[in-house]
């Protein structure tokens, strides 16, 4: 056998601050198929990396399982590259942060990460809503109708006029995630009120981020999708304000405050 001979460097390695300049952190559910792929595709970027972590879940969808995910969300925040900070934490669930509530899924990140702006679902959606100006809105999930209730009862709220509200009935959210992109446009033309002024369709797990544009194109209306609307919230708090219109309409818009 040879024998080698090893030699350090003369010198250490000069080290960036960072590999890449803006970090995005994900919490996503355990049996999430669907966020990991859009953000690679939406947000993902030599500028921008992406870091995901999972936290339990267990089916069926409804109040009081989304509700049980709360207490892991400090932990799974602490997860994303321990000890060292990210700009954004986004927290992938859209019925979670209703029945959580948004300001108590950002006091739970940044009890972990208090340096990030965090972002939710729901928030994000609401956010993407008063970019149009809509105020009339059509609600598409894919949920139960015990589970839609509280996110109609979200928008209520906030104060927006829900023109028409449509359920899929379904409970597990790996199904959510095997909707097919056809039958969610043909959904959600169903789904759209003609005197609404934008359309929300809920659930990170489903692939409608993917085709947004092409259902704005079918009902001449803004369409809101979960994954759609935290992309565009996490690409602006990153400093991305390039408008990417083949995305949806969303992507063409600036970030509003509270």
């Amino acid at each position: 056998m040879q024998t080698l001979e090893l030699s350090l460097a003369s010198r250490a390695p000069r080290l960036d601050d960072r590999p890449l300049e803006k970090r995005v952190g994900l919490i996503i559910l355990a049996t999430d198929h669907t966020t990991e792929v859009d953000f690679q595709r939406m947000v993902a970027s030599d500028r921008i990396g992406v870091y995901a972590t999972r936290i339990p879940y267990a089916n069926p969808v409804t109040p009081e399982n989304l509700r049980a995910m709360q207490p892991s969300l400090t932990a799974g925040a602490a997860l994303i590259l321990p000890d060292e900070p990210l700009d954004v934490v986004m927290y992938s669930c859209t019925s979670a942060s209703v029945v959580i509530g948004d300001d108590a899924v950002e006091a739970a990140v940044k009890a972990a990460k208090p340096e990030a702006a965090v972002v939710t679902p729901t928030a994000a959606a609401v956010r993407g809503l008063k970019a149009f100006g809509a105020r009339r809105i059509s609600v598409l999930t894919p949920y139960t109708l015990e589970t839609s209730r509280p996110m109609a009862d979200y928008f209520l709220t906030l104060g927006f006029d829900i023109a028409r509200f449509t359920c899929l009935g379904l409970s597990d959210d790996r199904e959510m995630a095997r909707i097919s992109p056809d039958e969610i446009v043909a959904f959600a033309r169903e789904a759209t009120a003609p005197d609404c002024d934008a359309l929300f369709i809920s659930c990170t797990a489903v692939r409608a981020a993917g085709v947004a544009a092409e259902i704005e194109a079918a009902i001449g209306k803004p369409v809101i999708t979960s994954n759609l609307a935290t992309a565009w919230a996490c690409l602006r708090l990153c400093g991305d304000a390039a408008p990417r219109p083949e995305l949806g309409r969303l992507m063409t818009r600036a970030y509003p405050g509270r």
